[in-house]
Order: structure tokens, then C-alpha cells, then sequence
């Protein structure tokens, strides 16, 4: 993959929001003025995405002698202490380590943050037993007439709306994906996994993880360079398509970091 126009030269030229990007022997052009982020913002308290009993984000000042770190109570500067569980407040994005005995890292295992990503949109199928679930001819429909060549796929499920960022999903048994589907995204090639939803797997399965373990093909050939983006949100205004993301996340040598997708436009020339 390489830059026909650089980052470097879009930040030096304001006027010139647009690139272009070879890749796999095809050119195309992103529209840079118009990032469309679909990570949810982690507010403090209960105002948040929250899965699995986390307990809630909170922000507190530091407290040290005559010293506070909040302006609002007289202090010189804001300097507060952060508490979150990253996979349970809000979006976030994990590695293998997430399941594995080997200490594997998210700041590790991913590191490249540009990709080629389909972004489709899924009503989760009833079974029998309650459970709504995204399956592998799901997938397959969704997918007809897409580019197959990208590395990424993005899955918003519907309904959708703005309350997603706020719902707590603990004991509620979220939808999620069949093992079988996720089978079938690993085969076309996707490396990199996002989905509005708090796990890829069933919330409560006794610890089969058979999504988690079949996207990762863990234990047998772990998949060291993939990923899993849990807890986006994708408004309804973003169509779904082809874009080029960015995944950002934070440097921490965790299993997984809160992180920042945000997907571009992209056309091909």
C-alpha cells in the first residue's frame, strides 16, 4: 500500500482534503475532510455502554497535600486519575491475549492501523431458544457484490440508534455471532473484526468462546496480527459500503485498549 498524496502533504495544505492510495494494484481516493468516528465517547459515571458487571468510569483529581487536580475546586490545572475496565466501558479493541495463556498484548499485536474495511448492517436472527444471532448466510448476503480484497469488516446491527451508547448490557444476553459465521469471515481474509455489540460471543457460555477461538483459531494456529473491535456505534447516516479505517488505540501491554475507529470515504478510480 502506498500514498499517491502523503498525510504529511494534506496537513501542510488545508485546502487539500483528499488522497489517493494504491493498494493491491488499485488506486483510490479518500475524502480526509470528512472522518466519521464510530467509537463511543466514555463519559464518567453511568452514562456509558456497559457490559459484563463493570463498574463504572470514573474520573478523580488528585489529591496530594494542599494539592487538588480540579480547577473547579481551586486547584491550578486538571490532573485526575482514570478508572475503566476496557472490555466492559465502552469500545475497545483486543487481541488474542484476550483468551490466550501467553501474555499477548494489544500494543504487540497490532501494529499497522490502516485498512480496507466493508462496512455492512444486520438484522440478528431469533432462535429458538431467544437468542438473537448473526449467522454465516447473514454474512454471505450481506456481502454479495461487496470487494472482497479488504482486511476488515464492520458489522452494525439493527435496530440502531443513538442509545446503544448508553445501554447496559450486563444479564440482558446480547446478540451475537454464530462461530460458524465467524468461520466464514476468517476464510475471506478479515483480520480485523468490528461490531456494535459487547462480545462476538453469547454472554453467558460457559466458557466456550467458540467465536473468540474460531476468529483467532486459537489454540491451534494463533492469529497473532488480529483483532477484535467490540461496543462501536455506527449511526444510521453512515452507509454501509466500502471505506478505509483507522484503528487507534491506546498503547497499553494489555490484552486489550480502549480504542478510536474511525472509517473514511473512499472511492475507486
Amino acid at each position: 500500500m502506498r500514498y499517491l498524496n502523503t498525510p504529511e502533504d494534506t496537513q501542510k495544505n488545508e485546502y487539500l482534503m483528499h488522497t489517493s492510495i494504491e493498494y493491491q494494484q488499485q488506486i483510490y481516493t479518500l475524502d480526509l475532510s470528512h472522518p466519521l468516528d464510530i467509537s463511543m465517547p466514555l463519559n464518567e459515571g453511568l452514562h456509558n455502554a456497559n457490559a459484563f458487571y463493570a463498574p463504572p468510569v470514573q474520573y478523580e483529581p488528585v489529591k496530594a497535600g494542599s494539592f487538588i487536580g480540579d480547577v473547579k475546586q481551586g486547584g491550578a490545572v486538571n490532573f485526575k486519575n482514570v478508572f475503566f475496565n476496557p472490555h466492559g466501558n465502552g469500545t475497545h479493541t483486543e487481541c488474542v491475549g484476550h483468551i490466550a495463556a501467553k501474555p499477548y498484548t494489544i500494543n504487540q499485536c497490532l501494529q499497522h492501523f490502516f485498512f480496507l474495511a466493508n462496512l455492512i448492517s444486520i438484522y440478528p436472527q431469533k432462535l429458538d431458544n431467544g437468542d438473537r444471532v448473526i449467522t454465516k448466510a447473514q454474512i454471505i448476503m450481506a456481502l454479495n457484490n461487496m470487494p472482497k480484497n479488504n482486511t476488515a469488516l464492520i458489522i452494525r446491527t439493527f435496530p440502531n440508534d443513538e442509545l446503544k451508547c448508553q445501554t447496559n448490557y450486563s444479564g440482558s444476553n446480547p446478540p451475537y455471532l454464530h462461530h460458524e459465521a465467524v468461520k466464514y469471515i476468517v476464510t475471506l481474509g478479515i483480520k480485523h473484526l468490528l461490531i456494535d455489540l459487547p462480545s462476538v460471543d453469547r454472554e453467558e457460555d460457559g466458557g466456550k468462546l467458540l467465536a473468540h477461538k474460531a476468529f483467532w483459531q486459537y489454540p491451534e494456529k494463533p492469529r497473532l496480527d488480529s483483532t477484535i473491535t467490540e461496543l462501536i456505534y455506527v449511526p444510521n447516516t453512515v452507509k454501509d459500503g466500502l471505506y478505509w479505517l483507522n484503528l487507534q488505540i491506546a498503547s497499553f501491554e494489555l490484552d486489550a485498549s480502549p480504542s478510536k475507529p474511525v472509517l473514511y470515504k473512499t472511492t475507486i478510480i
